[in-house]
């Protein structure tokens, strides 16, 4: 029984290791109040795109309504979603 404790325990654990090193997209949506500019200054200081990488990404998102600006683990998108949101952008993790 402890044995059969023990493997449980450790199932759970790397369970919870593989869910954080799960992939995520940090999304950005369209908002009637920001300007193309704004948006890719961002994009470059937050984000570090480069300016024709965050002028694309602006683009869809005006055009689509959203855009994946960045792909990564949770914890590494959090600080930059964020960041994002005090600028005031429209941005979640999904």
């Amino acid at each position: 029984m402890l044995n059969t404790l023990i493997e449980t325990r450790e199932e759970v654990k790397n369970d919870l290791k593989s869910r954080r090193k799960e992939q995520k997209d940090l999304i950005v949506y369209n908002d009637d109040v920001n300007t193309f500019d704004f948006v890719i200054d961002c994009l470059i200081s937050i984000c570090r795109h480069d300016k024709l990488q965050a002028e694309q990404c602006t683009l869809l998102v005006h055009y689509k309504g959203k855009c994946s600006v960045k792909r990564g683990p949770f914890n590494e998108l959090e600080a930059l979603c964020v960041a994002l949101l005090d600028k005031g952008l429209s941005a979640t993790i999904e």
